[in-house]
């Protein structure tokens, strides 16, 4: 018998569409790894304050979150992910 995961997977949050309290949840996250991606971009790896891993891609901006996520789970889409890193926004 095997089992199924279920990830949920989106884009990065965008800054401009966040409510104010998005600077305290970002403060909360303490980054812990970073995996370069065959594009160029990279896999960051982020720890939350109750311990639980999210990762998100700076080159196709996927965001994964779930009480599987691991370090083999970012290195999984940083193998697989060809996209050069996304520009960074100019702060206006």
């Amino acid at each position: 018998m095997t089992s199924l995961s279920i990830l949920t997977f989106a884009p990065a949050p965008s800054p401009a569409a966040e409510p104010d309290d998005h600077e305290y949840v970002a403060s909360s996250l303490v980054t812990v790894d970073r995996i370069p991606t065959r594009g160029g971009a990279a896999v960051h790896i982020h720890q939350d304050s109750d311990g639980t891993l999210s990762s998100d891609c700076t080159g196709c901006g996927e965001y994964a979150w779930t009480l599987a996520v691991t370090r083999d789970f970012a290195r999984a889409h940083a193998a697989t992910c060809f996209r050069e890193p996304r520009p960074l926004r100019s702060a206006a």
